[in-house]
């Protein structure tokens, strides 16, 4: 199991676009992903990262920081693709 944690860096948080991003990425991976929003450094519930529905339930803001994990094949590979959404500006 591949594990990170990150800061989201997008203006608007992961909302709309960057948690649909993050949705597909986990779902195309063939991965488990796991994504929990963590709060004075103690990760919350972890939820399945391919439910944008999930993702958008959290209501992770800009700035906040997440913790995910990534089960699989493809790991290594789809942890550091999560991870540049999820650090993405945009």
């Amino acid at each position: 199991m591949k594990e990170f944690r990150s800061h989201v860096l997008a203006a608007v948080g992961l909302h709309a676009r960057p948690a649909s991003l993050f949705a597909q990425m986990s779902k195309k991976s063939g991965c488990v992903v796991r994504l929990a929003k963590v709060v004075d450094g103690t990760p919350g519930e972890l939820i399945d990262g391919a439910s944008i529905l999930k993702i958008m339930s959290l209501g992770i803001r800009s700035g906040e920081e997440v913790l995910v994990q990534v089960e699989g094949d493809a790991e290594v590979e789809t942890a550091a693709e999560l991870q540049k959404i999820v650090e993405s500006p945009e």
